[in-house]
């Protein structure tokens, strides 16, 4: 079922600030545009490597579901990992049969990327937040948002 790291997610309270440590401490030379993601409360920023991208996730506005991420960790850190899956569905439906719990009302939404998205609760991946998004057009896969 799993299939490819697609990214993995960094919340931040500076989008800018964290790319430039991706740059200056890693050598990270290509992130995307910052955008808004007004249905998720979040601006995104990709980070494109070789093999798979850095999703820099910093709050927009007051309801942001990211505030509570760094209430905790007021200088960011890692969010989650994101899988790519062929069919979301077929995962989700897979993933209940098995007894893990789909956060939020269990129906994909759109992310970041354009496609369907679930996340997985950490209590039932070992304690890490996983995304799975249903694998992208090659336009989105090649670092192209």
């Amino acid at each position: 079922m799993i299939g490819r790291l697609n990214h993995v997610g960094v919340a931040t309270p500076s989008i800018e600030a964290s790319v430039a440590l991706y740059r200056d401490l890693l050598g990270a030379t290509r992130a995307q545009t910052p955008f808004d993601l007004p249905t998720q409360g979040v601006r995104v920023c990709f980070v494109d490597l070789p093999n798979a991208q850095i999703e820099l996730i910093e709050p927009l506005g007051d309801d942001s579901p990211i505030h509570g991420f760094l209430a905790k960790n007021p200088r960011g850190g890692q969010h989650h990992v994101c899988f790519e899956v062929e069919d979301i569905l077929a995962a989700r439906d897979a993933l209940r049969a098995k007894g893990a719990t789909i956060l939020g009302t269990g129906e994909p939404r759109i992310g970041a990327h354009g496609t369907p998205i679930i996340f997985v609760h950490p209590k039932d991946m070992g304690g890490v937040l996983v995304e799975l998004m249903e694998t992208p057009p090659a336009s989105h896969t090649d670092g192209a948002h």
